[in-house]
């Protein structure tokens, strides 16, 4: 089974074209305030709706959300034609349930019981991102630092047979260790941010398709 591209932080329409143009499944966009990726549904409307139409249906749009309302992501979602929702922060299954199919649960830390899982019935699938920063280190960026983590934690929640939707591994993932972090974890693909830019919500043409080519090819990028 091909392994699933998952290209987040998108802030430009450029960006968003070449990623679907070199086969990513699905393509992310920020809706976290303090995030140095952050769209705001208001000011940046209009290059919104250009991401949107460079994705052109030929990959999942994503809207990434850390704790905010059902109603504000649902009218974001239908603003700019989204069609999944990310749940990054602290939601739980009756945000989720919201959803429905149209979630993707987070989970960041090392250890989830099948249990958990089972919670989240109806989501798309999930997400598995590096743990939780102790507050000590200051406050929690929620992803897109690129610190990596042990992606091998995930794989006995794979083995139980729990997860049976797609997940997706995140955290640290760039060319020249995508492919490891899909082994190690067994997941069924990759989410990269950071991995892939020359600067906070600047993608690297170069880094992206290197990124495609060791992910689907199996050639590891030096």
């Amino acid at each position: 089974m091909r392994p699933l591209i998952k290209i987040c932080g998108v802030t430009r329409p450029e960006d968003a074209a070449l990623a679907v143009e070199l086969g990513a499944d699905l393509v992310g966009l920020n809706f976290y305030l303090p995030s140095p990726r952050y769209l705001d549904p208001q000011r940046d409307a209009g290059r919104l709706r250009e991401i949107a139409a460079a994705v052109g249906g030929r990959a999942l749009a994503v809207g990434v959300f850390v704790d905010r309302s059902a109603r504000e992501m649902e009218e974001i979602a239908a603003a700019f034609g989204l069609d999944l929702v990310q749940l990054h922060g602290d939601e739980g299954p009756e945000v989720a349930s919201h959803f429905g199919p149209r979630a993707i649960r987070v989970f960041r830390r090392a250890a989830v019981d099948p249990e958990e899982i089972a919670l989240y019935p109806h989501a798309w699938g999930f997400l598995f991102d590096a743990p939780r920063r102790a507050a000590a280190n200051g406050p929690d960026p929620y992803g897109g630092t690129g610190e990596s983590w042990d992606h091998g934690a995930v794989r006995n929640l794979v083995a139980s047979g729990a997860l049976d939707r797609p997940a997706l591994v995140a955290g640290g993932i760039r060319p020249g260790n995508a492919r490891a972090a899909l082994v190690a974890s067994g997941a069924r693909g990759v989410d990269v941010c950071s991995g892939v830019e020359s600067a906070p919500g600047i993608k690297d043409p170069d880094r992206m398709r290197r990124l495609f080519e060791e992910v689907r090819h199996g050639h590891a990028a030096p």
